[in-house]
């Protein structure tokens, strides 16, 4: 069953005309993770913000974006920031600019869980503390009491996704998470959405350059090029070289940055 449905979406700047996304089409399915990946600029992002609904003047978008079998795109703002979090939780790439740096971070989430469960200050801090603990933050009350700034990118993307614990959305979805993060970061990370796929059973949208990153997670992926898909798949299918000469320069990239990387450890040994 389809829980996430995009159909013709299209994404232009209003005052340029400029097109960002054109006539994308996918289903995300209950349950899975579904991957999209490109280069820098492909459009992978927009998307992203496109279902959230978090495009700001002159960023115009058209289609139809059903939720559940509800088109969310008809929604008025007022309704559309009641789904967002409950229904559909973001995780961005850059911890910082989730939340408010002039507030420590336990204010986000008591304005968060009051919104969307009505629960005052004791409940936010029981559950959060439950959450944070299990992945893997120690003194989560402390934490709470501290800024943006006093954390790194690496545990502020592990407060996200321990927020998103505590929300049990529909759909996660995760916008390049680990792109900031140093590489022991991002093994840390991608540790914590894979279980978090696995504790909830839920449905995933997972946007990433990397298609090692991908490899470890997505059941399918999608391939954006110049804001088009240009290529759809199942993981091994992709990986196998696919069906557009796109997907298969990223494969061959991926493979020669890899061997590249061998043949200069190797040299240094």
């Amino acid at each position: 069953m389809s829980i996430l449905e995009v159909e013709n979406l299209n994404v232009w700047d209003g005052e340029t005309g400029r097109s960002i996304v054109r006539g994308s089409n996918f289903r995300l399915q209950k349950g899975q993770c579904l991957a999209i990946v490109g280069e820098s600029g492909s459009g992978k992002s927009m998307t992203c913000k496109s279902i959230m609904r978090l495009n700001r003047d002159p960023i115009r978008q058209s289609g139809r974006i059903s939720l559940k079998g509800e088109d969310i795109s008809r929604l008025t703002e007022p309704e559309m920031r009641k789904k967002r979090g409950k229904n559909l939780c973001m995780i961005v790439q850059n911890g910082m600019t989730a939340f408010d740096p002039t507030c420590v971070i336990g204010v986000h989430m008591r304005e968060t869980l009051h919104t969307h469960f009505g629960w005052n200050k004791t409940e936010v801090e029981e559950t959060m503390k439950k959450t944070m603990e299990s992945v893997m933050l120690q003194h989560p009350l402390d934490l709470m009491n501290k800024y943006p700034h006093q954390l790194s990118g690496g545990m502020l993307q592990r407060v996200m996704i321990a927020l998103a614990l505590a929300l049990m959305p529909d759909v996660i979805i995760a916008d390049e998470p680990t792109t900031a993060l140093d590489a022991i970061s991002q093994f840390e990370v991608m540790e914590q959405f894979m279980q978090l796929r696995e504790r909830m059973g839920c449905s995933m949208l997972f946007v990433s350059h990397d298609l090692g990153v991908v490899k470890k997670i997505a059941d399918e992926v999608i391939v954006m090029k110049d804001g088009e898909i240009v290529d759809q798949g199942s993981m091994g299918t992709v990986l196998a070289g696919g069906s557009h000469s796109y997907t298969q320069y990223l494969i061959s990239s991926r493979l020669a940055l890899g061997n590249n990387f061998y043949s200069i450890m190797e040299g240094e040994a």
